[in-house]
């Protein structure tokens, strides 16, 4: 518990660095996406898998490269993923060393990893809604310290046993119910002209959150590893800290690029 706590004042430069927004969020973007993707594909590399770090990195650079020259260009976006599909799959042409699998894993790590972060830099990018880039750690956080809790002291019916065995229904319901209360405090004191849309996003981001702690302890187990990594101590690494923002970023632009902004309910 105390190398928790040390832990997580650690990771009060990287609340500072996204309140700064702008370039030191994309640079901490960089930096989660590269980190990220490396702990991912050493994962990997213990089930005999071997996906490309080398075109994990020109991707993430690219990535950056065209967010910073044009940005807003949803056109060039799609033109990087494909892309990215045409260099994984070009990576198993080696069919003496390469094998499908191997091209899998390294679109898959590019895309779960370094495109889903870069939704921080979206929401960042998106003009009156950029304040809505701190709902991404609130619904994933939130609903993690009050699921736990909550587990703790009133779990009883275990909710995916063979995946996650210390998770249960109980403590669900109190991640969602906690992930409200915080995105519902937060849009009430620093945005209460978006408050019922920061409720929505509580509500439906906890679920989504989950779900993105549950699908980084899926790829854990069959993997065969603990923990990602051991950049931060009591949590492994970036994987295992972010595993449920690389969900809930995708999820909070999305919702406002279609419901607030598409439809106009902002």
């Amino acid at each position: 518990m105390k190398t928790r706590i040390i832990s997580g004042f650690c990771m009060v430069p990287l609340v500072i660095l996204v309140y700064l927004g702008s370039y030191w969020l994309a640079a901490l973007c960089i930096f989660i996406g590269f980190v990220g993707v490396r702990e991912f594909y050493n994962g990997f590399r213990n089930m005999d898998i071997h996906p490309s770090m080398p075109i994990a990195g020109v991707a993430l650079f690219a990535l950056y490269l065209i967010n910073g020259l044009w940005p807003g260009q949803p056109v060039l976006i799609m033109g990087w993923l494909a892309a990215v599909i045409m260099a994984g799959s070009l990576y198993m042409f080696n069919v003496e060393k390469r094998t499908p699998t191997d091209a899998m894993a390294t679109i898959i790590g590019i895309i779960y990893i370094e495109f889903f972060s870069y939704h921080f830099v979206l929401i960042d990018q998106s003009g009156p809604y950029q304040v809505m880039v701190w709902l991404c750690l609130l619904c994933a956080f939130g609903s993690d310290i009050f699921a736990y809790f909550t587990g703790v002291f009133l779990g009883k019916h275990k909710m995916t046993p063979h995946l996650s065995p210390k998770k249960t229904w109980e403590g669900a319901v109190g991640g969602v119910l906690g992930s409200v209360l915080v995105c519902g405090l937060f849009g009430y004191f620093l945005c209460p002209e978006y408050l019922i849309h920061c409720l929505i996003i509580g509500l439906a981001g906890s679920p989504v959150s989950m779900c993105g702690d549950l699908t980084a302890s899926a790829y854990k187990r069959k993997m065969g590893i603990k923990d990602y990594g051991k950049l931060i101590p009591g949590h492994g690494g970036i994987m295992d800290r972010f595993d449920s923002v690389f969900f809930t970023a995708p999820f909070v632009y999305y919702y406002i690029a279609i419901v607030m902004v598409h439809f106009q309910l902002g």
